[in-house]
């Protein structure tokens, strides 16, 4: 078996490559359980009167000005798979590029086995163990087709980078420390903060009957030069009984990142495939 070790955070500077949440037997390096548990929705009382000098502008100002603090982040990250298909943990490098772009490393200490590229146009995904090629357009459809998780690329990239997967607009509601408001006009979004930190901790995607389709929590803050960072995410698809657990370990938040790192062109000597070998896609919106 090879010595190689895994890349360290200055090595990690010249890494080109990855998809964070596909599942691969192969990236297996240890069995975990995602142990984090997201509390229910029928626990947040949206009832509840705000914190003393909070109001929704002041709320949705915290989100907006996280918005603006974090733009790109590289950093490896010990991954927890939790699903129907099984436990698994993988070792990953992970490079993002606020609003639209992404690039990161599925690593073993053989070397990497899975590389993927997206960006706002092209998703691509190469399997260099098995010599395989994928292309297709950029798409929430074929976002899920790699990670299983359906949300769409700028709402994937907020998350990877510790924000919940929402936009700032005038529509929210506030209670007790929470903004709410309706989503795809029967369900609801729900964003929960640390007043005290000023930053959001939970995230709530629910259905009309009020449980939830998506659901992620923010943990293990570590100061940065642009605020707050959470080392720890959890995210939970409860309709399709998967979750994640993401660990950052030491990340470099607003690094500059050059756009080729986002693009992936055929190799010579491998073999292409439609993206749509990958499988169909099946109730991926919530």
């Amino acid at each position: 078996m090879s010595s190689r070790r895994l890349p360290t955070r200055g090595a990690l500077r010249k890494i080109t490559g990855s998809f964070l949440f596909a599942v691969i037997p192969a990236a297996i390096i240890g069995c975990t359980t995602v142990v984090t548990k997201i509390p229910s929705p029928a626990e947040i009382d949206l009832q509840q009167a705000p914190g003393t000098g909070w109001t929704v502008e002041k709320l949705v100002g915290v989100l907006a000005r996280r918005d603006q603090e974090f733009k790109s982040l590289r950093s490896l990250a010990a991954v927890s798979y939790r699903g129907p298909d099984g436990n698994q943990g993988f070792q990953e490098a992970v490079l993002v590029q606020r609003p639209d772009k992404a690039r990161l490393e599925t690593l073993t200490l053989l070397g990497a086995i899975l590389i993927v590229t997206v960006n706002a146009d092209q998703i691509a995904g190469l399997h260099p163990r098995e010599g395989l090629y994928l292309r297709g357009k950029s798409s929430k459809e074929n976002l899920y087709r790699y990670t299983r998780i359906p949300l769409e690329l700028q709402e994937m990239t907020r998350l990877l980078m510790g924000l919940p997967p929402v936009t700032t607009g005038a529509d929210w509601q506030i209670g007790g420390s929470s903004l709410y408001r309706p989503f795809n006009g029967q369900g609801k979004e729900i964003v929960v903060f640390d007043l005290g930190r000023e930053i959001p901790v939970r995230w709530y995607r629910l259905a009309a009957d009020g449980s939830p389709e998506l659901s992620a929590s923010f943990d293990n803050f570590s100061a940065t030069p642009v605020g707050l960072f959470p080392l720890k995410i959890n995210l939970e698809a409860g309709p399709q009984q998967r979750s994640l657990e993401i660990i950052y370990q030491e990340p470099e938040v607003n690094v500059e990142l050059a756009p080729s790192l986002f693009v992936q062109e055929k190799p010579p000597n491998v073999k292409e495939v439609p993206i749509e070998a990958l499988g169909a896609v099946k109730n991926s919106a919530p």
